[in-house]
């Protein structure tokens, strides 16, 4: 970067850290000042504009607030306590955020479930965080179903929205519900650092996490983009994520709140559809998911993608490849890209649109934005220590674990898990210092000379073959850049006989994929032991509600014919192409005939 351009950045940083900081700053974790209290000031400020538009529906702050007092009141009269903890079973509707805000109107803590789960995942889900009650919409009823035998619910299961069979039908009793605003002393005593609800983490390699999310890091959530990008009153803010993850459901959602401005909210995502309704609602600003922006660019390029009116979004997990696309295609130029977990104390903001960057730590800012990337062991998967003991900060471009200070200033806290031993597990000592603390991200990064933080790969998807680091990441780059592949998820898989584990690619093509052509696509794009040595093909990637591709199941499967249906190639160095695995090969490949 030359000086001129490193000034310009600097001062975009140093500006947009004061405001960001400046608000969230202020945030006092011991003060009786919850998120509730936050959610009425910001009606108080804004009741007569729109909240949220849903299908058809236009929604002021004061109406939002209405029913969300009723869900507050019902809550009390059917027994929910303060400290109590209410599990939120819902797809996106207008209901989900009134919900969980009446239930922090009388200090309820709300778990917000995926929608998706059913069976065990859905159980643990509200066992692991003792819910007295559940409310769900009906089209949920079959998922709680297959769940109902393992959890107890001592205040019942609810049902809102239309009347299922054993289960209590809430609609009139909210309806009838007083709209007015709930006494301050229902709460009080209950300070900003308290849990006021729980968000799951994704459960991509087994079962989802419970995370605490105090009052006052909801609202830092809820207010960070609003200064990060400027967001005003007249924004209308296109929401199509999923309402129980923090993005879209907190900060999404949180942004409006803040700016006073309007959510344009969807039920789901559609790529087929995306832009006619960012078009038809007005849409200026949208909230994206990495995912989300490759099934975009996936789709057939349209005149409607540079016909709206969106001048800005922001999200996390935009890779570089198609976010030089998106730009390009869409016009959408400013989209600050950001990194962060939903429980942890590491964050980065791109606020200058540098393409593949995840954010920057200008040299001037290092005290204030305390976050380091430390030199890491891919084969230990632990931090590499020096003499005394300590961990080593990582030079600039060398991979590493992203890790945080743990300390009582609000947006440096850990509150961890409601599993003290999974909390554990992700606070490092001996960092720089003797007996201090710091959150273990599990992701690993790289910074470049200039301070740019670029997001490489998760620990445990990074593996060793042929001595040396394969970033997964990397590989499902260089293959989703050949025509024809829709999504490619890369893991590696353990060979008897072999050290390290093998890298394998589950492709989903739109049509097919020339099997030499993608041998010769690898040859060119990766080095020889980055490229995949297995191929299975797959009609469809399986993820999670958040678009995040589930590998635990791909892993456990490996090259074996007979645990999928799938088909299997290996790389056939000498014909240049990849073959089919049939039992003959695979019983050679584990035998050792076949050498890889």
């Amino acid at each position: 970067m030359n000086l001129l351009d490193g000034l310009k950045s600097d001062w975009i940083y140093i500006n947009g850290f004061r405001r960001i900081i400046g608000a969230i700053g202020k945030f006092d974790p011991d003060a009786e000042y919850t998120v509730a209290d936050a959610i009425e000031d910001a009606v108080d400020d804004h009741s007569d504009r729109t909240f949220i538009s849903f299908e058809g529906q236009e929604i002021t702050y004061a109406d939002f607030e209405a029913r969300a007092n009723r869900f507050a009141h019902w809550g009390l009269s059917v027994g929910l306590k303060a400290g109590d903890t209410v599990a939120l079973f819902m797809e996106n509707r207008p209901d989900y955020i009134a919900f969980w805000t009446g239930m922090a109107k009388i200090a309820v803590k709300t778990a917000l479930i995926n929608y998706n789960l059913s069976g065990a995942g859905l159980a643990h889900c509200i066992n692991v965080v003792d819910c007295k009650a559940i409310v769900m919409n009906p089209e949920l009823a079959p998922n709680f179903a297959s769940a109902k035998a393992q959890v107890k619910l001592p205040l019942g299961a609810f049902v809102l929205g239309g009347a299922v069979d054993g289960l209590v039908q809430i609609d009139k009793a909210v309806d009838q519900a007083a709209p007015g605003r709930m006494e301050k002393s229902v709460r009080a005593g209950m300070k900003g650092g308290e849990v006021a609800l729980y968000i799951y983490t994704s459960g991509t390699t087994g079962l989802p996490k419970a995370a605490k999310i105090t009052g006052v890091r909801a609202r830092g959530l809820m207010r960070v983009f609003k200064d990060a990008t400027e967001a005003g009153h007249n924004e209308r803010i296109l929401l199509t994520l999923p309402l129980y993850h923090a993005t879209g459901g907190m900060c999404g959602v949180g942004t409006a709140l803040n700016a006073g401005a309007c959510i344009i909210l969807r039920r789901k995502f559609s790529a087929s559809h995306f832009w006619q309704e960012a078009i038809d609602n007005d849409a200026t600003m949208l909230v994206y998911i990495g995912e989300l922006g490759r099934y975009l660019m996936n789709q057939p390029p349209s005149t409607l993608e540079k016909s709206h009116k969106i001048t800005k979004g922001f999200g996390n997990g935009l890779r570089a490849d198609v976010w030089e696309q998106f730009v390009e295609r869409t016009g959408i130029k400013r989209l600050v890209e950001f990194y962060g977990s939903t429980e942890g104390n590491v964050n980065f903001f791109n606020l200058d649109g540098k393409i593949g960057a995840v954010g920057r730590i200008p040299r001037l800012l290092r005290s204030r934005l305390p976050a380091r990337i430390v030199r890491f062991d891919v084969e230990t998967e632990e931090p590499i220590r020096g003499p005394d003991g300590l961990c080593m900060e990582a030079a600039a471009d060398e991979v590493g674990e992203a890790v945080g200070p743990i300390t009582h200033e609000p947006r440096q806290r850990f509150d961890g898990y409601n599993d003290e031993k999974q909390s554990k597990k992700k606070i490092l000592t001996d960092v720089f210092a003797k007996g201090d603390k710091w959150f273990r991200t599990g992701d690993l990064m790289k910074a470049d000379a200039d301070g740019y933080i670029y997001f490489v790969d998760r620990i445990g998807d990074t593996f060793r073959w042929k001595g040396e680091n394969v970033s997964t990441s990397e590989v499902e780059i260089a293959i989703s850049s050949l025509p024809g592949v829709t999504h490619a998820i890369v893991y590696g898989v353990s060979v008897p006989g072999q050290d390290g584990r093998a890298g394998m690619a589950a492709i989903s093509p739109k049509d097919g994929v020339d099997l030499k052509a993608l041998y010769a696509h690898m040859a060119m794009h990766l080095p020889a032991y980055a490229r995949p040595i297995f191929v299975r093909f797959q009609a469809e990637a399986e993820t999670t509600g958040t678009m995040k591709y589930r590998k635990v199941d791909l892993v456990k499967d490996g090259f074996d014919p007979m645990n999928t249906s799938d088909g299997l190639f290996v790389a056939d160095n000498d014909a240049g192409t990849y073959r089919p695995i049939t039992p003959d090969v695979h019983r050679d490949i584990v035998s050792g005939k076949i050498r890889l």
